[in-house]
């Protein structure tokens, strides 16, 4: 009888700890950014097929898919501000290179997507190159006027070109995609997107961009090439922006460079900076939430509430508000007030159980 009992206990103890080891996998595979990213992807894909099914208003759809698209350009721009330490007022006028390249390729050439993806990123990189150049002689408001500067060059370009683009039938791989089937391939890009950066952001690149953030002096004691990084942050932002580009011309089929409020307008690089400083300058997920306060939150949200539907400049306001109380109280945006807030739970229920089960001694 007691070996029985004894064998029973044996495999009821080694079943719990098969329980607590796979109970410890699932939770680090949750803590795990990539697998953070692709449930955050697979959740997209879930909302998109609600929407094409009508279970959910198109609308709310719609407004996921452009700030999936405005998510990658801010992407890059965290990657430029928050860790290069360097800044940009560029981003309308590098978006239109990835729009024009889909537009002239695809349309007009009539050759394939992919085609249209590397012209744009050969262009962004040129773009890029250039950029860095000069950021290596000017730095601060003087680099981010020059930026403004080169994307009202780039805005007048397309407008000289071509002010109103369209295309209608958009055919990726063979397979043609509506635009109420968009929102799954920016889902796919934009969790691509995310891997990449954080792999980036956690590699001897990223640190040494970090440094070189910190300091230039210290950065180059330590053997850290400013041309380099500086040249590699402005590449990688001006090619996120193209991609964000051909994103927003797979979901929006549309555009017009004389448009104050569109695309390539001054207005898309002002939210692209406010959406890195409310989210937080160096979180990629506060970068996506920043970016779907300044263009998903009036299309999902408000817009239903009547009030603010008659006065869609009250997001105008708010999002003014938003960023100055950020940069007063919280520099590291919406990320760092997480973080804190995650911090002081995780204290109170340490102080709980003390006060149930007493501090433990050993």
């Amino acid at each position: 009888m007691n070996k029985f009992l004894s064998n029973k206990y044996a495999f009821l103890g080694k079943e719990q700890k098969a329980n607590t080891a796979l109970t410890n996998k699932m939770r680090g595979a949750l803590k795990n950014s990539t697998w953070q990213f692709l449930i955050f992807g697979a959740l997209i894909c879930v909302i998109g097929y609600l929407a094409v099914n009508k279970v959910i208003p198109y609308s709310l759809q719609s407004g996921i898919a452009t700030t999936l698209a405005y998510s990658i350009a801010a992407i890059g721009f965290c990657l430029l501000m928050g860790y290069s330490g360097l800044a940009s007022l560029g981003t309308g006028g590098f978006i239109g290179i990835g729009t024009y390249s889909v537009y002239y390729i695809m349309n007009e050439s009539n050759m394939s997507f992919a085609i249209a993806i590397i012209v744009a990123l050969l262009v962004s990189v040129v773009i890029g190159i250039i950029v860095g150049f000069i950021s290596l002689r000017i730095e601060g408001i003087y680099l981010c006027i020059l930026t403004l500067g080169l994307s009202e060059i780039l805005r007048n370009l397309y407008m000289a070109l071509e002010d109103t683009i369209k295309i209608s039938n958009f055919e990726i791989f063979g397979m043609l995609v509506k635009r109420q089937s968009s929102i799954y391939i920016v889902a796919v890009v934009l969790v691509v997107i995310m891997i990449i950066t954080q792999n980036l952001i956690n590699s001897p690149t990223g640190r040494a961009m970090l440094a070189m953030k910190n300091s230039t002096a210290a950065a180059q004691a330590m053997g850290i090439s400013l041309i380099k990084y500086r040249l590699l942050a402005f590449v990688i932002c001006t090619a996120y922006a193209a991609i964000s580009g051909v994103m927003l011309m797979v979901c929006m089929r549309a555009a017009t460079a004389s448009d104050g409020t569109g695309f390539y307008a001054l207005i898309t690089s002002l939210n692209i900076l406010a959406a890195v400083i409310i989210g937080g300058y160096k979180s990629i997920w506060g970068a996506v939430f920043g970016t779907y306060i300044m263009y998903g939150l009036q299309t999902t949200l408000l817009n239903r509430i009547e009030v603010l539907q008659e006065n869609p400049v009250i997001i105008t306001f708010v999002s003014g508000v938003l960023v100055i109380l950020v940069v007063m109280f919280y520099p590291g945006g919406i990320a760092q007030l997480i973080w804190e807030l995650k911090g002081k739970l995780k204290k109170l229920f340490t102080k709980l159980k003390e006060v149930r089960y007493g501090k433990d001694l050993g």
